[in-house]
Parts: structure tokens; sequence; C-alpha cells
């Protein structure tokens, strides 16, 4: 080999090395980069998870705060269903007797002249189509909101809510559970 080509050669594998050694750099610095990048972006993740833990935890304790302040308010509950006040089937009108049961309803809250509220539960038996069942429990809750309004009681103090034949009182097999089960539940709260 001559002179010239060995300088070539030696040169050539001089710049590979340089060549080599400088992209190995290179590459150690974009994976360092890349690391950081990363690195940062697992730091933002776990503060965001620490923030959501930590907002569960407050809204779990909050939760239970307020189960245990509506444990004590239930005063007292009274129920429409028995041979007297029984709504018809698929109807939600009041009877006379129905309706002087809720008078002295009012008459009792007006007396003791408390600040409650009432939620007014519409129940149905199991015959018929969940959803029809579930609008007749409303509609059976609402008259007797009404009702109750009219003889004075304030509508913000009252709410209706529908169980339709979710939450039988008695069993659906006989004519007379069935009966039980067309009520108007209505719960006394402070």
């Amino acid at each position: 080999m001559t002179r010239s080509k060995m300088r070539t050669a030696s040169v050539t594998a001089v710049l590979l090395a340089v060549g080599v050694a400088a992209s190995g750099c290179a590459s150690h610095r974009f994976v360092r980069d890349q690391d950081a990048i990363v690195n940062s972006r697992v730091d933002g993740v776990e503060q965001r998870v620490g923030q959501v833990e930590g907002t569960a935890g407050e809204a779990l304790r909050r939760a239970t705060d307020a189960q245990k302040l509506a444990e004590g308010k239930f005063l007292y509950e009274v129920v429409l269903s028995d041979d007297s006040v029984k709504f018809p089937v698929e109807g939600d009108s009041l009877s006379p007797e129905a309706e002087a049961r809720l008078r002295e309803l009012v008459q009792r809250l007006k007396a003791e002249n408390r600040n409650v509220y009432l939620e007014i539960q519409g129940h149905t038996d199991a015959t018929g189509d969940a959803r029809a069942n579930e609008a007749l429990g409303l509609a059976r809750a609402e008259a007797v909101r009404r009702f109750m309004s009219r003889e004075g009681i304030a509508l913000n103090r009252m709410s209706t809510i529908s169980y339709g034949d979710t939450s039988p009182a008695a069993p659906n097999n006989t004519r007379e559970g069935r009966a039980q089960n067309r009520r108007v539940a209505i719960i006394v709260l402070s």
C-alpha cells in the first residue's frame, strides 16, 4: 500500500471514528432529552392523579357527612293505601277518604308549626308496563302534592318521586297485595 493510500485510509478511519463518536454523543443527548420530556409528563400525570384522588376522597367524605346528617332527619311516614283510601287500578284520583286523611295531615303539620319537608312517593302494583307504572306512580304523587298545596302547604316544601312497581309493600300475586301496592307514601323530614 502506498503512503498516500495509507494516509487516505487513516484519514477516512479517523473521520469515520469522529463521525461515530459524534453521532453517539448526539444519540445520547437525544435520549437524555427525550427521557427528560417523558419524566416531566409522568410527573404531571402523577400530580393530576394525586389531585383526582384528593378530590374523590373529599367527595366521599362529604357524602358520608351528608348521610350522617340525613339519618337524623326522618320524622314519620304517612301511607295512603288502606281500604278507605286505595287508588283505583290505573287511576290517580283521590277518594274523599284520602282527601280527609290528607286534610288531617295538613292540620297536624300546621299545628306542629315545624319547618318540615315532604317527600311524596308514588307506587303502583305490578300489573301493566313498567313505563306506564312509573308515570302512574308520579301522577298519584302529584295528585297528593296538588291537594296539599291547595290546603296550604307550600310547594317548595314538597317533592314528588315515582317508584312505579319497583318497591312493593305486599306480594303482587293476590288482589289484596296489589291493592296495598297502589299507594302514596308521604315522608316527613325535618
